[in-house]
This record gives structure tokens, C-alpha cells and sequence, in this order.
């Protein structure tokens, strides 16, 4: 009998849950490549090998020391070892490519190639660059880096989408069963990058926040622009910028259902927004919440998470030219495969 760990657990565990369900089925639809900077952390393998096992990807980019990935990798039982590929930065055959890639990408910050082979040894950037010419279609990192370090990497390497005014990120929050506003999953935007926008970057924010809804969830996003006033109960200029914001939400994208300013309970609880907001056009149906800087989102999704029983998938990375996207140092392999099937998602709707 093998010694080694069947993680197939892992996935029964994410099936019990629908919404995790449906984004594990739609992506093993069309399965993607995938780069993981920290290869050799058993939460990475673990779901890494899952995710293949499953179907959800079609192949493993593993970014780490050979030995330790290969050691780590040995303890689990993989259905096809083809589907894995181990780069080692320090004597990988693509490092010169690579390196001289990322001296293009940063010509115009007079980068050295001495400078950029420094750059490529950082695993997070070996995984970016991996994505960037397209040997993977999304990179996922952040179990061990910082979140600081995780999104400096595919700024540098992969950038913005030509087509996004920003990046900026957002939590996918999986509601419990049962739980009393009736619906399975959110969006909350921004809640880990953009610190404090203005009302154009705020309106930004929403419109790639009701984009993320609609291809990660497959419903249409309903949007509460928040605020601590409803419809002009409080007069501030961080009430006008959520009022600016919204009004320039609606111009630019007259296909999305959006209101505010709104309080939160207007935008989740329709009683309330009966009374609050009786003209408005979510009625406390809100399924994508805007905050209106980072430490309101933050606050926001951390109270949801630990007071509200959620599970926060994130922060996800919105508006890059190519999938990446950061976990918490915290993370479990069940978070890490979730983010794999969301990473997964949008490199098939890139």
C-alpha cells in the first residue's frame, strides 16, 4: 500500500460547498496552466496535485528548489507526474530567456541585464515571467511572500491590461449555508490594494468588481456603492466622492445595476432599504459591495469573515493583463485550491 497522502479529501471537502463547486466545474471545463512561486510548500503541492488529479488544471508550474519541490511533491499521490514542472530558478534552461525578457518589460527604468538575472532568481518573478510569455496562464503566490511583494512582482512583469484604468483586487466571500441574506457568494472590492481612491479609481473599481462577479459566480452583480449615508442622509466629501463615483459608474456602464451612496444595511437587507432607499435600484439585493477606500474593505471583509462565518477567497487581483493572484500567509491547501479555480476562471476569460 503507497505511504504517500491521497489528497482527494481536499476536493470533497471544497464540493461541499455549491458555489466552490460550480467554480471547480466551470474550470475544469476548459483546464489552464498554472505557475505557483512557492513550489515546495506543502499547501501549494497539496492542492497543486489536487487541482491535476481533479482535472481543474491541466498542468503545474512548481517554482522552487528542485530537491525540496521534488521531496514535497514525493509525499503526495499524483494521478499523472506529466502534468508537473519543476523550475528551479538557480538552474533552470529558461532563466536566460527569462531574465532577458524582464529586461524589456523594465527598458524604461534603464534595468541592467545583470540586475534582471538578480530579479528573475525571486521565484515570484520567475512565476510572473512564466505567465508573461506564455507558459503559464495565471500564477498564484503569497503562502509564504507578503502580499506587497506578491503583487509588486506581477506589476513589474505582467502589468495592467492595456484596457483597465487600474489593478485592484477584491474578495470572493462564500456565504454559509442557511445564512440569512439568502445568497451563496459576493464580491467585496477593494479590500486589499487600492488604499484610498478617488471617485474616477472607485468607479473603476466597480465596474472590474461587477466583471469579477459576473464570470466567477455566473449571476448578474448588483452593487452597492457604500458609504456611511444613504441617498444623501449625511453630507461630507467622502459622501460626494461615492455619489461622484457612483454617477460615473452608471454613464460609463449603463448595463450594470448599481446604487448609492449606500449605508450597508440599505444594501443588504431590503426592509431597510425600503425605508432608506425606496427609489433605488438594488432594494438590499446587493451581491458586490464597494467600499470606499481600504479601510473600510478591509474592516469589511475581515467582520464578514470572522464575525459573519464567510470563507474570503483573496485578495484576487483585478485589471492585470494576465491572471495573478495572492494568498494569505495563513492560507490552508483548501484555500489555495480555491484560488487555483478562480486564477483558472479568469485565465479563461482573459
Amino acid at each position: 500500500m503507497s505511504s504517500k497522502t491521497n489528497p482527494s479529501a481536499l476536493l470533497d471537502e471544497a464540493n461541499k460547498l455549491p458555489p466552490l463547486a460550480s467554480l471547480m466545474t466551470r474550470a475544469a471545463a476548459a483546464p489552464k496552466a498554472i505557475a505557483f512561486a512557492e513550489g515546495s510548500d506543502p499547501r501549494i503541492v497539496e492542492a497543486a496535485v489536487t487541482a491535476l488529479n481533479a482535472g481543474l488544471i491541466r498542468q503545474a508550474h512548481l517554482v522552487g528548489s528542485q530537491a525540496d519541490v521534488e521531496a514535497t511533491l514525493a509525499t503526495f499521490e499524483l494521478s499523472d507526474a506529466s502534468g508537473v514542472e519543476v523550475h528551479d530558478p538557480e538552474n533552470s534552461a529558461i532563466f536566460d530567456t527569462l531574465a532577458e525578457r524582464f529586461v524589456k518589460l523594465r527598458a524604461h527604468k534603464g534595468l541592467s541585464l545583470e540586475l534582471a538575472k538578480k530579479a528573475t532568481l525571486d521565484p515570484l518573478v520567475f512565476a510572473a515571467l512564466l505567465v508573461e510569455t506564455g507558459r503559464a496562464d495565471g500564477s498564484i503566490g503569497g503562502a509564504v511572500a507578503t502580499t506587497s511583494d506578491t503583487v509588486r512582482a506581477a506589476l513589474q512583469v505582467i502589468g495592467k491590461a492595456k484596457s483597465e484604468p487600474l489593478v485592484s483586487s477584491f474578495f470572493l466571500m462564500i456565504l454559509p449555508e442557511n445564512h440569512p441574506l439568502d445568497r451563496p457568494a459576493m464580491v467585496f472590492s477593494d479590500c486589499g490594494m487600492v488604499i484610498d481612491p478617488d471617485a474616477a479609481e472607485l468607479a473603476g473599481i466597480a465596474s472590474q468588481a461587477a466583471d469579477s462577479f459576473a464570470a466567477l459566480v455566473g449571476d448578474t452583480p448588483k452593487l452597492g456603492m457604500l458609504s456611511f449615508s444613504t441617498h444623501g442622509s449625511a453630507k461630507h466629501d467622502r459622501v460626494t466622492k461615492v455619489q461622484e463615483a457612483t454617477q460615473a459608474l452608471k454613464a460609463a456602464r449603463p448595463d450594470l445595476i448599481v446604487d448609492g451612496e449606500l449605508q450597508l444595511d440599505a444594501a443588504l437587507v431590503p426592509s431597510v432599504a425600503a425605508s432608506k432607499a425606496p427609489t433605488g435600484s438594488v432594494q438590499g439585493a446587493a451581491n458586490v459591495l464597494i467600499f470606499p477606500n481600504l479601510d473600510a474593505g478591509n474592516i469589511g471583509y475581515k467582520l464578514a469573515q470572522r464575525f459573519g462565518g464567510a470563507i474570503a477567497i483573496g485578495p484576487v487581483l483585478q485589471g492585470l493583463a494576465k491572471p495573478a493572484n495572492d494568498l494569505s500567509r495563513g492560507c490552508t491547501a483548501g484555500d489555495v485550491l480555491a484560488m487555483i479555480a478562480v486564477t483558472a476562471l479568469q485565465a479563461q476569460n482573459a
